[in-house]
């Protein structure tokens, strides 16, 4: 490919850009999206704003010196503490189970919860480290900072049942599936409606006088495709300046690995899919035709998005989901899913960029193909079978 292929495809996706950035939609759209990422942001911080009301519970002989201990944690927390007197480890530990309890201070050696969290501090975590340096000062009087240091201040937290696994990643696992799939589904759709637009009005016969099939169709595939990182970037950036300057749980809980792998996959799941959603766009002749046109290539993505909420939930991963990150049509969404839930190897990651990659050149020769055959006729909507047949 010459340079002045480069330039002419450029052409188009300034072209491409040009026409939808002026569009009313695409402005009222990405508003919509960046007030629902700044909400994303800060709910959760109003959500829980004001002071909470914490249950703890005390265990031992020095009721007195504990209970002044837990209130020192909730004022340290931002929460208002009550204090209970337990006769004993199983009467602590049915609290804890059924709810009533939010966390229990065993004597000075330790503190039981329910379930310790996989992110931030808890009454929990902050209570063990206000009876921790009661402790020491109890122990090393005067405790000096060196002291402190030296020894580890804060008392063992021990959990009735392990914490969810992953819960941070997890959510956030689900977060970029949600947003993979609607990016992917949202510009794959525009793209063919695109297509059937122009070929409907049959502007494209003029620009294949210039332009050959398959950098008109490069052109489309990458305009567009700026656009949407354009819009990712700017979702991203809002969410992320919000959420540090609120303080919000949601940004602090992201897992980067996650959003790593589904930067990725974003990048490689729109380079194969919108090839074959303009090939299809060619196939039609009427715009109403697009969404038919499409939804054989919204049926792997629907499948892989459903199932995601299985795996995000599930204690284990079901093996025909593993399956679904290995296949170009739906590894997109499913693989990000496995890494934010653990279950998939850096190898494993490996070997599904590299079948998508070569799936995706596969792609992009048959899509030129369908489109450079397909996107002069007019007449009956035409089917793939149909315009393979012709090109062989």
């Amino acid at each position: 490919m010459s340079r002045q292929w480069w330039t002419l495809t450029w052409l188009v996706a300034k072209r491409e850009i040009n026409d939808r950035a002026r569009a009313k939609s695409f402005w009222v759209a990405s508003v919509l999206l960046l007030v629902g990422v700044a909400a994303g942001a800060v709910v959760p911080v109003l959500v829980q704003g004001g002071r909470s009301t914490v249950h703890i519970g005390v265990v031992g002989s020095t009721v007195t010196a504990m209970s002044q201990t837990a209130r020192e944690a909730g004022k340290i927390s931002g929460s208002t503490v009550v204090v209970k007197v337990l006769p004993g480890i199983e009467a602590a530990r049915a609290g804890l189970r059924s709810g009533t309890l939010d966390a229990v201070l065993v004597g000075d050696s330790a503190v039981l919860v329910d379930k310790q969290p996989v992110t931030g501090s808890s009454i929990g975590t902050v209570l063990a480290q206000i009876g921790g340096l009661q402790r020491l000062y109890a122990q090393l009087p005067p405790a000096s900072a060196a002291a402190i240091e030296a020894h580890g201040i804060a008392l063992p937290v021990h959990s009735l049942s392990p914490p969810t696994r992953n819960l941070a990643s997890r959510i956030t696992g689900l977060v970029v599936a949600i947003l993979i799939y609607v990016i992917i589904f949202t510009y794959g759709i525009r793209i063919t409606i695109g297509v059937g637009e122009e070929k409907a009005s049959r502007v494209v016969e003029v620009l294949l006088t210039t332009l050959r099939p398959v950098q008109l169709l490069a052109g489309k595939v990458i305009g567009m495709g700026l656009l949407a990182l354009a819009q990712i970037a700017a979702m991203v950036g809002v969410f992320l300046a919000l959420g540090y300057a609120v303080g919000s749980p949601e940004v602090h809980g992201t897992d980067t690995a996650t959003v790593l792998v589904a930067g990725l996959w974003l990048v490689l799941g729109y380079a194969f899919y919108c090839t074959a959603y303009a090939a299809a766009g060619s196939l039609i002749n009427r715009q109403s035709d697009a969404y038919n046109a499409a939804l054989p290539l919204q049926i792997p993505l629907i499948l892989a998005y459903v199932l995601t909420y299985t795996v995000i939930y599930a204690s284990s991963v079901n093996p025909f989901y593993h399956v679904l990150a290995f296949i170009p049509f739906t590894a997109p969404v499913a693989m990000p899913v496995l890494v934010a839930v653990g279950a998939a190897p850096a190898w494993q990651v490996a070997v599904s960029v590299a079948i998508t990659l070569v799936a995706t050149v596969w792609m992009a020769r048959l899509a030129g193909t369908i489109y450079e055959r397909a996107i002069l006729r007019t007449g009956a909507r035409l089917k793939v079978r149909q315009v393979l047949k012709a090109a062989s």
